[in-house]
């Protein structure tokens, strides 16, 4: 697990939902059990939405919603935060409850594991919250119950994810952990489903994340093409990220419609923030590095 965020207070608690980014994403096959087969290096930003949390001695769980993005949620049962805290309840045969307050920085339905990256954070909150110990593999299985991504999104790492993401291994990747990392999304969700449905089945073969020159010379994201049919201004993302100078790569997240970029210095990646932000100003720009441990 990441290390804990400070103390708010001294009854409330914090974590951080770090934002996730395939800086590369292989789609192999169609599995037996209807799960496509991905190959992916997933790494984290140091930036994400915000959890606050309190215990509370009667069992309920809240869940107060705010920030940029809040008003695109509800709070409900069907909330990933509410899921996760739940779930951990029952497994735990847990009697507390908890008070949380999401804080919504990041763009919903986006590419970049919001949902997911907020469960995470929530067992890692409740974890702490309510002084309990659980073992990581049983973490990482409720953790896949509420969702694919969600197992990565637990510890936060640079990890290589395989399967529909049960199997994770730490993978450093010599010059990757702390680059300048741009995040640019044009205003809009995309259906994963939808982008799923228009992948056209072809293996284009296996993921090779040896180091930092074969992922971007030879690591795709088998996504990409699918997404820009369903949404066509996820190719102006990519040709506005391709134009900066500086720029090592450029490539979407995910099933999008968020696209990254990362760069070899803060410097270029601030020039080409403040160039699209002024170019774009409907959409969401956000500078960042790649989250090391």
């Amino acid at each position: 697990m990441p290390h804990p965020d400070p103390v708010v207070d001294a009854a409330t608690l914090a974590e951080t939902a770090y934002a996730k980014v395939n800086v590369a994403l292989h789609v192999r096959a169609r599995r037996d059990d209807g799960y496509h087969a991905l190959e992916s290096l997933f790494v984290f930003a140091e930036h994400g939405d915000r959890l606050t949390g309190e215990a509370s001695d009667d069992g309920a769980i809240d869940l107060l919603i705010d920030g940029p993005f809040g008003a695109g949620l509800e709070a409900g049962p069907g909330n990933l935060v509410m899921r996760a805290a739940r779930a951990l309840q029952s497994y735990l045969g847990q009697q507390r409850g908890a008070v949380i307050r999401l804080t919504k920085n990041l763009p919903v339905a986006s590419g970049i594991g919001g949902g997911s990256a907020d469960a995470a954070a929530t067992l890692r909150l409740l974890v702490r919250l309510w002084d309990v110990r659980i073992e990581p593999e049983e973490l990482t299985a409720l953790a896949l119950d509420l969702g694919s991504d969600v197992p990565a999104c637990v510890a936060s790492v640079t990890q290589l994810v395989t399967g529909r993401g049960e199997h994770l291994v730490r993978h450093a990747v010599d010059g990757l952990e702390g680059l300048p990392m741009l995040l640019v999304n044009p205003g809009m969700g995309v259906s994963t489903a939808r982008v799923f449905a228009g992948w056209d089945r072809q293996d284009r073969g296996p993921l090779d994340a040896g180091s930092l020159d074969t992922l971007i010379e030879m690591g795709r994201n088998d996504l990409e093409n699918p997404a820009i049919l369903a949404e066509p201004v996820i190719a102006e993302v990519l040709t506005a990220l391709d134009g900066a100078e500086g720029r090592l790569l450029a490539r979407m997240s995910g099933s999008g419609a968020t696209c990254f970029a990362l760069f070899a210095d803060a410097a270029a990646m601030a020039r080409a923030a403040a160039a699209i932000a002024a170019a774009h100003p409907g959409w969401w720009v956000m500078e960042t590095r790649i989250r090391s441990i």
